[in-house]
């Protein structure tokens, strides 16, 4: 039996260095390539020696997929290609390929420059790497050999974020990567058509969670964010250059300006001015209501937001600081944290997910004490709040988007263990199909039964209904007896007729015959009539007609009786019948080797 393999090398039961190995059909694909935000030494990248001990990976894979541009799904791709080695295809939408470059060499600048670690891409790879690139536009199919096709669809999340459905024959899988149900401020909601893919290979960051209104959240942020300005302490929002920070952007300007309020809102990163020029640049991308307004207005050309300059930091007085990265791993973000840590007047609001070993995780579990570089201790006196403004799925989406794609079987990654076991559990019993959700390293095995479709003569279909069976219904199987017609690749089933006629051959019948013998004191019309009444007791949904010429006839079945001149009390039943009739046939000759009922 054909069957699809599926191996997380990262992002398995753990979020964090998303990279997912599908073999379908034999075609190897590799689904994002991203590092680890809590480490760093050799975790932080997927371990690619579990495709080769040696050598280039140009050999073992088909092509790489890309979802969208989070170093957590991208950030490891120059290594891969350029240290390892990979010289095949890499496919990514257009918004990913223009942003993936600039986040890939702010993060070599953190890692190489500031930290002075070896054993790092450099600039010189990530632009090699990026000519490997094949762009992606939504809903085109992509060839990327003769057997296997790749099509995109829409995924919310973040700018470019896309979905992707992979085709090898009658087999595929579909890959969400990251993914958002919900409608926000800058993007529109996750989109898949009814693909009925073998399996979907889903997210869960979020496995346990349903989140609450969207308008109670952002009316709860801004609470929070006014009443720490009016107490004169200062907000630090981490986040990450695109996506939340654009939605909490858009968020703070209507309302800084409904309010008239004066205290300054900054952007630390020179990311966000490329980041606005990407937003208007693939316009397209966005939502319904930007798309509309951006005629008389662009919603990121903001009036109260100004970039940041890190001797700000020191101002007295009120501020509002978005700050990158998201997670309080490194970067401008972690330097102003440490300089507002000791004033509780301060607050830090998260407005997203935190892996574990990042300062931003420590500080939302609780943390007072934090242990920094050279063994210094920082007390974290500011309040810490958590607000989920990820634009991820929650468990009602994830849900959601069964529903919408009816896979057969479902995959979970990018999630924490006991949250998936919760999420494998409800998707079972809800849905009835398969979950798996394999860790790192480990194999799933998804055996196939490739549907194979066939066209239906116009004819057959009308003779069908002729003989009053019930409507063609797409969720309820039936069978069809007619012949199968090979041509040109593609499959007709006709009536006999018809292939005798398009064949030009004659007719020939075929009937199978069967003898049983019985013993029966009476004459042989009488054992005809008793058989006759017998089968119309058992077979009430069935034509049995009783035939003046002594037979008696069950669809296509023709039954007579003989006896024997040495010994009339034995009788033998001839049974005889078409094809078409065959299970029915088998059925009659063994209910009439049980005898008759006396």
């Amino acid at each position: 039996m054909p069957d699809i393999k599926i191996t997380p090398l990262g992002a398995g039961q753990d979020v964090g260095r998303s990279c997912i190995l599908v073999s379908i059909g034999g075609k190897n694909i590799m689904l994002d390539c991203g590092m680890h935000m809590g480490y760093n030494d050799d975790r932080r990248f997927p371990d690619f020696s579990y495709i080769t001990q040696n050598g280039r990976l140009t050999e073992f894979l088909d092509c790489v997929i890309i979802s969208h541009f989070h170093l957590d799904h991208c950030g490891a791709l120059p290594y891969m290609s350029e240290m390892v080695g990979y010289d095949g295809p890499i496919y990514m939408t257009h918004p990913t390929k223009a942003i993936c470059p600039i986040l890939l060499e702010d993060f070599r600048k953190i890692t190489v420059d500031k930290k002075g670690e070896t054993n790092f891409f450099t600039s010189q790879m990530i632009k090699d790497c990026m000519k490997k690139v094949v762009p992606l536009n939504l809903h085109q199919t992509v060839q990327v050999d003769e057997e296997l096709e790749i099509k995109a669809y829409y995924a919310g999340h973040v700018l470019g974020a896309a979905m992707v459905q992979i085709k090898v024959g009658l087999e595929s899988v579909v890959y969400t990567g990251d993914y958002n149900m919900t409608p926000d401020r800058h993007l529109g909601a996750a989109w898949i058509d009814k693909c009925r893919p073998d399996i979907l290979i889903s997210e869960s960051t979020y496995a346990t969670t349903i989140r609450d209104s969207k308008r109670c959240r952002e009316r709860d942020f801004l609470k929070k964010v006014h009443e720490t300005v009016e107490r004169g302490g200062k907000v630090l929002i981490p986040v990450f250059a695109l996506g939340r920070a654009q939605e909490l952007c858009i968020l703070l300007e209507t309302f800084w300006e409904r309010m008239n309020l004066k205290a300054p809102i900054y952007f630390s990163t020179g990311l966000t001015e490329k980041a606005n020029h990407y937003y208007k640049l693939f316009i397209t991308w966005t939502n319904q209501k930007i798309r509309k307004t951006f005629v008389q207005r662009n919603m990121f050309e903001f009036k109260h937001i100004k970039a940041f300059d890190r001797s700000y930091a020191d101002n007295p007085g009120p501020m509002v600081v978005f700050a990158t990265p998201g997670m309080l791993h490194a970067g401008q973000s972690l330097q102003i944290f440490k300089k507002w840590a000791g004033n509780e007047k301060n607050m830090v609001i998260m407005p997203g997910y935190c892996v574990q070993g990042t300062v931003g995780h420590k500080i939302l579990n609780g943390q007072k004490k934090l242990e920094m570089e050279g063994r210094a201790t920082l007390d974290v006196k500011l309040q810490v709040e958590y607000m989920s403004f990820s634009a991820h799925a929650d468990a009602k989406g994830i849900m959601q988007l069964i529903r919408m794609a009816e896979p057969r079987n479902m995959l979970l990654v990018h999630g924490e263990a006991k949250k998936m076991e919760f999420l494998k559990d409800k998707i079972e019993q809800e849905f009835s199909i398969s979950c798996y959700m394999p860790a790192n390293g480990e194999t799933t095995t998804i055996v196939t039964n490739p549907s194979v479709p066939v066209d239906i003569s116009l004819n057959l279909l009308k003779r069908e209904m002729a003989l009053g069976g019930p409507l063609p219904d797409a969720k309820r199987p039936r069978t069809m007896h007619g012949t199968l017609i090979m041509k040109d690749n593609s499959l007709r089933l006709v009536s006999p007729e018809q292939a005798l006629k398009e064949l030009g051959l004659s007719e020939h019948q075929l009937r199978f015959t069967c003898r049983v013998q019985l013993h029966d004191p009476h004459s042989d019309t009488d054992t005809l009539g008793r058989i006759y009444t017998h089968l119309k007791s058992v077979l009430k949904s069935y034509s049995i007609q009783h035939v003046p010429d002594g037979t008696v006839i069950v669809e296509s079945i023709v039954i007579k009786v003989t006896s024997s001149a040495e010994e009339p009390n034995l009788k033998v039943i001839l049974l005889s019948w078409s094809y078409q009739d065959e299970e029915l046939g088998s059925f009659l000759s063994t209910l009439l080797k049980k005898g008759l009922p006396s």
